[in-house]
């Protein structure tokens, strides 16, 4: 699901909550005047002042007496709600965000409670959320590098420069490439760049290299096979993509063909990348034509070398 998606299903929370919160209202208001004679007496006789007191000030009268009348109604109906054993405000709307009233915006800003929704639903479609869960920039722990200054040092700025992307994301079109072996910490940052990412409302899409060559594939294979949603445009469209384990894949003419064109059109769409491998930069160029390698090790992408034991051993 996109970011877009997202919104527009979040917005249909926070609106059939509002109907929520006005149907019980009308349900409680329904129930209180069936139970009691002298609230259905004055509810009517509200209906009627509140009509009177329209037409008075459109005629220019005087809605002085009409308004007294209406708070003397509304302090003997909270009386009779209290004689019943109900609170004063049984039957008043009561909106599961007050702040907003379930409408989703203060004034023309996004409400928080609106802005939370979309969070955790971009988080949830993210392909990550159990990570982003547990892994962030705090409790990436330099502590595991300590023991090879050298690897300390690189490690140290890698969590430097991913910290600044997620900092700067949006102002431009901006890629990593991420080297190492597994555990050295490439998920955890990159897990930490999303979690940054998404929290500023941006829509974000983690995947294998693998799970991505087969979207393409499906696509091509079932063009001709009636009208069949897009598995791959998604990958596109994603304001950041974190390709996971690239070098994992079978690699043939289409599956170069496809992750050329995914990352080539992202390029020209102004869409930052994020790709992690674990085959260091020989092997990649022996695994993929001049085109690809050029692209993710030359100008276009940053790239970031991890080193350090496996932490996932340890744990």
């Amino acid at each position: 699901m996109s970011g877009y998606s997202n919104y527009q299903k979040a917005k249909e929370i926070i609106e059939n909550r509002r109907l929520s919160s006005i149907a019980r209202a009308e349900m409680r208001d329904e129930e209180v005047r069936e139970r009691s004679s002298v609230i259905a007496e004055i509810d009517k006789e509200l209906t009627g002042t509140g009509l009177l007191l329209f037409k008075t000030a459109c005629a220019g009268g005087d809605i002085e007496p009409i308004k007294k009348r209406n708070l003397e109604l509304v302090a003997k109906r909270k009386k009779e709600l209290v004689r019943m054993g109900l609170p004063e405000d049984y039957t008043e709307l009561k909106y599961y965000c007050p702040k907003c009233s379930d409408s989703g915006f203060i004034d023309t800003r996004m409400c928080s409670c609106l802005r939370e929704l979309v969070v955790t639903m971009n988080i949830k479609s993210s392909g990550m959320g159990h990570l982003i869960e547990k892994q962030s920039f705090d409790n990436f722990d330099l502590e595991w590098y300590k023991s090879d200054s050298n690897a300390y040092e690189l490690m140290s700025r890698n969590l430097a420069t991913a910290k600044k992307f997620a900092e700067q994301f949006g102002k431009k079109c901006q890629n990593l490439l991420m080297i190492g072996d597994t555990g050295t910490g490439k998920t955890h940052l990159s897990t930490a760049i999303a979690r940054e990412v998404i929290h500023r409302g941006y829509d974000v899409l983690y995947d294998s290299a693998q799970n991505i060559v087969a979207a393409f594939e499906h696509d091509r294979f079932h063009s001709g096979y009636g009208e069949s949603e897009s598995e791959s445009e998604k990958y596109m469209e994603c304001d950041l993509l974190i390709l996971d384990d690239l070098g994992t894949e079978f690699v043939n003419q289409f599956t170069v063909s496809c992750l050329y064109n995914l990352i080539n059109t992202r390029q020209n769409r102004g869409k930052s990348t994020i790709i992690s491998t674990n085959l260091p930069p020989e092997e990649l160029s022996g695994k993929y034509e001049g085109r690809i390698y050029s692209r993710i090790v030359g100008c276009d992408y940053k790239v970031l070398a991890f080193k350090g034991n496996d932490h996932r051993i340890f744990r």
